[in-house]
């Protein structure tokens, strides 16, 4: 096969009837070379049963992994793009709320050998106003803190080759974030904007606190700002509290404060507040290395190697 569709499903059974016959045509349009494979993640809902008993009848070669349980959307992919048998992979979510045309794209721009990792950024989206509004939000923040080169619409779907796939796959770490992980990979890297489109059956299971979840493993995976913003607080704080401090002294002196104990009570309460807040960070700093050492990611990833050899191998 020389294109792989990875399909993670959960709570999907309403849309997979729709799903299979764009398969289908997505098959043929690819001249028979794709395959798709399933990941059901532990879904409570005949997901499982109704492609098991559609596999065999499908005209496009197909895998089918279930989940012991639910273990979320991106641990689903990793399974799939770990049995995968093409050369070029693309994820596509069972909602079909991305258009199929948009995974046509990714394996043109991969199969032209001049990308590899497409991703696919939202245009625009017909979801509800306040859906829109705490998405942007969410993607808002995702940029200020996690990855600043993550596009405004956020991504849901993306397509790699072989050579992008296997380091990915090398990259096992938990409680992470797999976006984040392709932005880290870097590679040579297309954004391919689209319309995301209404879902017509079901509804999302990508609730607020899955949200709040995967922002949470994303700060503390990839980005040390909660621990920079802990020292720049108690840096500001040990100088505003000298300053205060100064007038407090001052009042004391000056005999407008007449209370026996409170000048020294403020100086030490404001003083060793702040620098317990810089201590904190200052300590969170060598807690972070530490931390980036646990997860063994690469110093660096080698994406081509050129030689000039007789036989001038050209090795990714």
């Amino acid at each position: 096969m020389k294109y792989t569709v990875v399909i993670p499903v959960y709570k999907n059974e309403a849309s997979i009837p729709r799903l299979l016959e764009v398969l289908s045509d997505m098959g043929h349009q690819l001249g028979r070379q794709m395959e798709v494979v399933f990941v059901v993640d532990g879904s409570p809902d005949q997901s499982f049963a109704m492609l098991k008993a559609s596999l065999h009848q499908l005209d496009f070669p197909a895998q089918l992994l279930l989940h012991s349980r639910n273990f979320g959307s991106f641990p689903a992919i990793r399974s799939g793009l770990a049995v995968a048998r093409g050369e070029y992979f693309g994820v596509m979510a069972a909602d079909l709320q991305e258009p199929p045309e948009l995974l046509i794209a990714f394996f043109v721009a991969l199969a032209n050998e001049e990308y590899d990792v497409v991703i696919g950024t939202r245009e625009s989206r017909n979801d509800p106003y306040f859906s829109r509004i705490a998405s942007g939000i969410f993607w808002s923040l995702y940029r200020k803190m996690v990855v600043p080169d993550m596009p405004e619409g956020g991504v849901d779907v993306f397509g790699c080759n072989r050579a992008f796939r296997d380091q990915l796959l090398k990259l096992e770490e938990s409680r992470s974030s797999l976006i984040a992980l392709i932005f880290w990979l870097g590679f040579r890297r297309k954004l391919v904007s689209y319309e995301r489109l209404i879902r017509q059956e079901g509804k999302s299971s990508w609730t607020l606190k899955k949200k709040i979840d995967y922002m949470m493993d994303s700060i503390f995976a990839f980005t040390d700002y909660p621990i920079r913003l802990l020292i720049r607080i108690g840096v500001l704080g040990c100088i505003m509290s000298m300053a205060l401090g100064a007038g407090v002294f001052i009042a004391h002196v000056s005999g407008r404060i007449n209370v026996p104990g409170y000048a020294a009570t403020m100086l030490v309460v404001l003083f060793f507040g702040m620098l317990n807040l810089l201590g904190l960070g200052l300590v969170g700093t060598y807690a972070w290395r530490a931390y980036e050492n646990s997860k063994q990611r690469p110093l660096a990833v080698v994406a081509l190697n050129i030689s000039n050899s007789r036989e001038g191998a050209l090795s990714w």
